[in-house]
């Protein structure tokens, strides 16, 4: 059974409309990449971030690649042939550099794509530039946009730690997110948190390998922490 996030979309036409970036600081934008000749689109916010003013470029595989920081290369072309393999969405955290030499931390967020008769034809979904703006440009709207945040807090900051978890991001980072998600949906920031928490039993389990080491790690943390007694 597909979920119901996933995109449905002609298998001869495009969307009507690209889903919306949130804000306009430039820290989210939108993508799309079919399997079939490995085409690409990206929004108007997406070439921006990469250094190109919209529509001067062509983006093509080798171009996104050729943008990836050099450390991260290796791990996105193999989440890209997984994907390619498996007919997967592409989801990764990794670093590209703009045209301009500069260094952009980023999260890609993804699902499946389908076409009318529900093959999957590709995947689309959003790059998350978590740079200082993206992040303290919302941050500077806690307290204006969301003022009943803090009777909020517990759930606010369980989502957070799911997302540091499993994104491997900052506090600042994960709360960036979170509010982006509130933005693009309309909906209230307490409420998505209180229900991606409800929702994350859901996901599969943790391989037993991850469970083992986090084991070890629960039960010996208490040793590497500065200045505290072991005995």
């Amino acid at each position: 059974m597909r979920e119901a996030a996933d995109t449905r979309i002609g298998a001869d036409a495009l969307p009507a409309r690209w889903p919306e970036a949130a804000g306009d600081d430039g820290g989210v934008g939108a993508f799309r990449f079919w399997f079939v000749g490995q085409r690409w689109e990206w929004s108007d916010e997406v070439a921006r971030m990469h250094g190109y003013e919209p529509g001067t470029v062509e983006p093509t595989t080798e171009l996104l690649m050729s943008h990836k920081h050099p450390d991260d290369r290796r791990h996105v072309q193999d989440q890209l042939d997984q994907a390619l393999l498996s007919k997967t969405s592409i989801s990764s955290r990794h670093r590209f550099v703009d045209t301009a030499g500069k260094v952009h931390d980023a999260m890609v967020l993804a699902d499946r794509m389908y076409d009318d008769s529900g093959a999957v034809v590709g995947t689309s979904g959003y790059y998350v530039d978590l740079t200082a703006t993206f992040v303290e440009t919302r941050q500077v709207a806690l307290d204006e946009a969301l003022p009943d945040l803090f009777e909020a807090r517990a759930v606010i900051e369980q989502a957070k730690g799911i997302l540091m978890a499993v994104y491997r991001v900052s506090a600042e980072q994960a709360f960036g997110v979170l509010r982006w998600r509130s933005q693009e949906t309309n909906t209230k920031l307490r409420s998505l948190a209180k229900q991606l928490i409800a929702e994350v039993s859901t996901l599969p389990a943790a391989s037993a390998e991850v469970q083992a080491a986090f084991d070890h790690l629960l039960l010996t943390v208490h040793q590497r922490i500065p200045g505290e007694s072991t005995a």
